[in-house]
């Protein structure tokens, strides 16, 4: 709950996108966490969770009304007295008036206050839980997001190095051509190779672009905004799949999960209250009058505090509470396998998760080394092109493996961070 307490802060404080020239991931983080909606949905869902969470509302706290009744009436009136004497009478005016205060307080009826009360203050804890979860997963939405649009820029830094290494080569390409010792074929395909570089490149700035759209649209911000990236992706390298794995009980689906155990217990322990007597003292004042303008009683009046106790038995029904409360003791039991399918399934993923993570991390570290080589590759073909050591063939194959490598050098990295993200996320432990 601290981390939601925390969480809560940061949604009270402001940012603006245009007040920075380049948009960093805690920024980006404040801002999802302050705009989104489905963080607003679950502190609304705390908030009123937290109200009802009143024994009023559980039925323990004493009730007071009060009545007022006034009925007039139009009568004919026929009676016989034993004086003898008849009173006969048409469109006699009566009225009659009730007013009362009545006070009543629940003493026993099985605990079910008890029950109905504890129920309350546990779907408050859930509801934290759950705007916990609904925290890690904007987390975990914003980071791969925002590491995703270094990746596709991290492309671009690749496309530059083979677009500046094309434009030496087609200088070179003039250069010889200047002085009779290239044919315009050369010419003709260093221009082309150039060309459809930089082609490449405005295809993949489009992409950049559309990233920081599926960002934008996650802080909930205007998605025509701009906004400048430039960060590096560092890998934690020290996860361990135990760590990860013993935390699980710290992740907030599970947490909230335990809880929703214990809230179906209360809602079996108020389903056989219904089967115990419900006992209620009442107290109260009344007053009633009744007046006629004609007939035996013309005025009848009474009034006078009054207390009592009322007991209600359940004798019969049909056997409707028996079976409410089987089906309350079943939906118990369904809350505690739901729990351990959570923890089943999250276990799983865990360990496919940590499974990429611990297999990427092996494949940077000989991809790193492919990356420097293959771009010391690139700068000695340049030079023995330049030299008329290598065709024109050379330099493209070798551009051709350094943009590969640089390639699966970017994947590389972002499936290691984005393997780290769900680890983190689902041992409860993103954070700014």
């Amino acid at each position: 709950m601290k981390q939601t307490v925390l969480y809560i802060f940061l949604l009270s404080a402001s940012f603006t996108v245009g007040a920075q020239k380049i948009l960093r991931l805690p920024d980006a983080i404040n801002i999802a966490l302050k705009n989104s909606l489905d963080v607003q949905l679950s502190k609304n869902i705390i908030e009123a969770n937290t109200i009802l969470n009143n024994y009023g509302v559980a039925g323990g706290l004493p009730l007071v009304t009060g009545s007022i009744a006034d009925n007039e009436q139009v009568t004919n009136i026929s009676q016989k007295l034993n004086t003898g004497v008849n009173i006969n009478r048409n469109a006699v005016v009566t009225n009659s008036a009730v007013v009362g205060v009545t006070g009543s307080i629940l003493l026993y009826n099985g605990n079910r206050v008890v029950a109905t009360k504890g129920r309350l203050a546990m779907l408050v804890k859930q509801s934290g839980q759950q705007l916990n979860a609904q925290i890690q997963n904007v987390l975990a939405g914003v980071m791969t997001a925002y590491y995703d649009i270094v990746r596709q820029q991290g492309y671009i830094k690749t496309i530059d190095r083979s677009i500046e290494a094309s434009q030496q080569q087609l200088e070179i390409v003039k250069a010889r051509q200047s002085v009779g010792l290239a044919n315009n074929a050369d010419f003709f395909q260093a221009q082309i190779d150039l060309n459809a570089l930089l082609q490449t490149k405005q295809s993949q700035q489009l992409i950049v672009g559309q990233g920081k759209t599926e960002l934008l649209r996650q802080l909930t911000l205007n998605p025509d905004s701009l906004i400048t990236i430039e960060d590096t992706i560092l890998v934690n390298n020290n996860i361990k799949l135990a760590d990860v794995l013993n935390s699980l009980n710290k992740n907030a689906d599970i947490v909230a999960a335990d809880e929703q155990i214990n809230i179906n217990e209360f809602i079996a322990k108020e389903t056989a209250a219904l089967r115990y007597p419900s006992l209620r003292a009442t107290t109260g004042f009344n007053f009633s009058r009744n007046q006629a303008a004609a007939g035996q009683l013309l005025l009848n009046q009474s009034y006078g505090p009054a207390i009592g106790i009322s007991l209600g038995i359940p004798i019969y029904n049909g056997s409707a509470f028996k079976r409410q409360q089987r089906v309350a003791e079943i939906e118990v039991r369904n809350a505690g396998l739901n729990k351990q399918l959570l923890i089943r399934d999250y276990s799983s993923q865990v360990v496919k998760s940590y499974q990429a993570y611990s297999s990427t991390l092996v494949q940077l570290q000989t991809e790193q080394e492919n990356y420097k080589l293959s771009n010391q590759l690139l700068d000695v073909v340049l030079q023995r092109f330049k030299f008329k050591q290598a065709t024109i063939v050379d330099v493209k194959n070798a551009q051709q493996s350094f943009e590969a490598s640089g390639y699966r050098l970017v994947n590389l990295n972002f499936s290691a961070k984005s393997a780290e993200i769900e680890l983190d996320r689902l041992a409860n432990k993103l954070s700014l």
